[in-house]
């Protein structure tokens, strides 16, 4: 049933499966915002090593207004972590047994108000560019730290260079020639095909969000936000809806 395999996604015992499923829809969100955000603000707001790179450029060219910019973005990214850690922690205290429903809820939230107040966004007014840009941030902390804990600490879905680091990893050891000599003892080098697997899809799934969120963002607008949220929000009510 759908709403069985829904409320699975964010219930309180954990799989291999529901952590790679929740994990390829939230790569897939991330992607989305981040290539569509782009279009849309000309920010790209999930990888905060842009964002302090941002702040040591601005500072030095003693551009103090965006470098406040870049550094309020930073600080939304880690408020949305350390909400998700508020929200997890308290509903796990509580008993609660979907404890990442509410942070997923909250998140469709956040998306429809990017959503209504960015297609009223004059790009060159500095200041409601930025509370775009926070409130992406906020998002993509909130997420990343939701999944993060989901998979305890096995899956990232805003931003690839973990992925890609781990997925070069792997390459490298599928394809170690292990030479050995007669009484070798040595441990040979093998790949996790299961890690390589999963990275490659979450690499791929960012893709794809991607290019949806561009195409979306460039013939649709904002608008196009409603389906991104609409799919965490199914997400969030299902264990509700499962228990009436």
């Amino acid at each position: 049933m759908p709403i069985q395999y829904l409320s699975a996604l964010t219930a309180k015992p954990r799989t291999g499966q529901a952590d790679l499923h929740i994990g390829v829809i939230l790569t897939l969100v991330a992607g989305a915002l981040n290539a569509g955000g782009f279009l849309a603000i000309g920010q790209y707001t999930s990888h905060m090593t842009g964002m302090v790179s941002t702040f040591a450029d601005q500072v030095v060219l003693r551009n103090f207004a965006l470098a406040g910019v870049a550094a309020t973005s930073w600080i939304a990214f880690v408020s949305g972590a350390a909400a998700t850690a508020l929200m997890v922690n308290y509903l796990r205290r509580a008993g609660m047994p979907n404890l990442y429903a509410v942070p997923l809820l909250i998140e469709a939230g956040l998306i429809l108000l990017f959503g209504a107040f960015g297609g009223t966004l004059k790009k060159h007014e500095l200041v409601d560019v930025s509370l775009a840009v926070i409130t992406l941030c906020f998002t993509m902390g909130l997420q990343n730290a939701l999944i993060t804990k989901i998979s305890r600490a096995e899956i990232r879905t805003t931003h690839l260079t973990g992925l890609t680091t781990d997925l070069g990893i792997e390459i490298g050891k599928l394809i170690y020639w292990n030479r050995f000599r007669p009484g070798d003892k040595r441990v040979a080098v093998k790949a996790n095909l299961d890690k390589l697997r999963i990275h490659l899809t979450l690499i791929a799934s960012f893709l794809v969000g991607g290019i949806a969120g561009a195409l979306g963002f460039n013939y649709a607008g904002y608008i196009s936000t409603v389906p991104l949220a609409l799919a965490l929000a199914a997400i969030s009510i299902a264990p509700a809806l499962r228990r009436r």
